[in-house]
């Protein structure tokens, strides 16, 4: 079996031994574990534009601790492949139903928008580079906590746009879709962050418009069959994305495990995320 490591392209799956009908990359920047792929896929967006492949993997964050997630590692720490009817069975988990938020942490500040000017920003390194300190944030006066009433701090009420590349997306139990977004594939140094395509709030919240609207362009894109799961999907190639939404520090991470897929935690510099997306246009 190839050595994804000393190969440049490769139609066997390491981990379930199925074959592509289109060579995978292995060696492209932004592209998941080859021993994580256990499906791949063509998507051809509704609203046109050039065809991509979704690359389906058992990578989620280290942090997870649900059913699924926990079922997932323990199947995959066994020795040897495992079944694929089994894997399939424990990948293809229900999502969350409908699409209003279901989580806690910093609730209020999760589903606000900020009051304040659009920043324009050409390079997702240089909307990294805005963001105050994380030793600054985790030391913030007043202290950030993760209780639901936690509402935003004076450093994240800001609004900002950029253009860049989403690479891969998960959907966590919350009900928000956990988006890695990162610069262009020739772009050094490679580098990615969190955003994330909020659950809803009530409809008579003051962002329930924006944050509806970016939710229903994002599903719109890639159709109920095609949204990822709790594992991440990738995308080859990277799909353009233009965002606007409110930076959001995520002190959930502050310790433990970071955000985001393992094979791109090491260039994702911030736990920082634009969190919640008030605009998204992809492709």
């Amino acid at each position: 079996m190839p050595d994804p490591r000393k190969t440049t392209a490769m139609k066997r799956l390491p981990l379930t031994g199925a074959t592509t009908s289109t060579p995978l990359a292995p060696l492209r920047a932004g592209m998941p574990a080859m021993d994580s792929i256990h499906a791949t896929m063509s998507f051809a967006p509704k609203s046109g534009g050039p065809t991509y492949r979704i690359i389906r993997t058992t990578e989620t964050d280290a942090y997870e601790t649900t059913p699924p997630a926990v079922k997932l590692s323990m199947m995959l720490r066994v020795k040897g492949a495992p079944p694929t009817a089994a894997l399939a069975a424990v990948v293809k988990v229900k999502p969350p139903k409908g699409d209003n938020f279901a989580g806690t942490a910093r609730k209020a500040a999760k589903l606000s928008k900020a009051s304040a000017p659009l920043e324009n920003f050409k390079d997702l390194k240089d909307l990294i580079g805005s963001f105050a300190p994380e030793t600054q944030m985790i030391k913030h006066k007043p202290p950030i906590t993760t209780t639901a009433t936690s509402n935003r701090v004076k450093e994240e009420k800001r609004n900002v746009r950029v253009s860049a590349f989403l690479y891969a997306a998960s959907r966590e139990t919350d009900n928000d879709f956990h988006l890695i977004v990162g610069r262009a594939q020739n772009v050094t140094p490679e580098m990615y962050m969190t955003m994330e395509v909020s659950g809803l709030p009530p409809k008579t919240d003051p962002a329930f418009t924006d944050l509806n609207n970016a939710r229903s362009a994002y599903k719109k894109f890639f159709g109920d069959s095609k949204l990822p799961g709790f594992t991440y999907d990738f995308y080859d190639p990277p799909i353009p994305i233009k965002i606007e939404g409110s930076p959001f520090f995520d002190m959930t991470h502050a310790t433990g495990a970071r955000p985001g897929p393992q094979s791109l935690k090491s260039r994702m510099p911030t736990i920082w995320e634009v969190h919640p997306l008030t605009s998204i246009k992809l492709g």
